[in-house]
């Protein structure tokens, strides 16, 4: 078996601008409830593409919002970062999706 080598990517910063526009689009379509904007949401957040920044309880949150939509892969998506996070990441991250659902509902009424 020969060994295998993979050239690293570069990646380079995405514009401020740019990155700020993607998650203030995709906040305003979660805000709608398009849980494919939940999912999109976490994939930013858990692979800091598009220039967001990765931020782990995030991503699991919109993962969760997304999985309780029914979004077919956002619960394994969701499994998989919550095996890189501590218990007291994921409770927070799960604080958040409830105080995002409560804050739509108060919305709603």
């Amino acid at each position: 078996m020969s060994a295998v080598w993979i050239k690293p990517v570069t990646m380079m910063p995405a514009d401020n601008a740019a990155t700020d526009l993607l998650v203030a689009n995709c906040l305003a379509a979660a805000a709608d409830g398009d849980v494919s904007a939940y999912f999109d949401l976490g994939v930013a957040f858990s692979t800091g593409s598009d220039g967001a920044p990765v931020d782990l309880v995030e991503a699991h949150k919109w993962f969760n919002l997304a999985a309780v939509g029914g979004y077919e892969s956002a619960a394994q998506c969701r499994a998989d970062i919550a095996d890189e996070m501590t218990a007291r990441e994921i409770a927070e991250a799960q604080r958040r999706a409830r105080e995002w659902l409560v804050a739509g509902r108060r919305a709603a009424a």
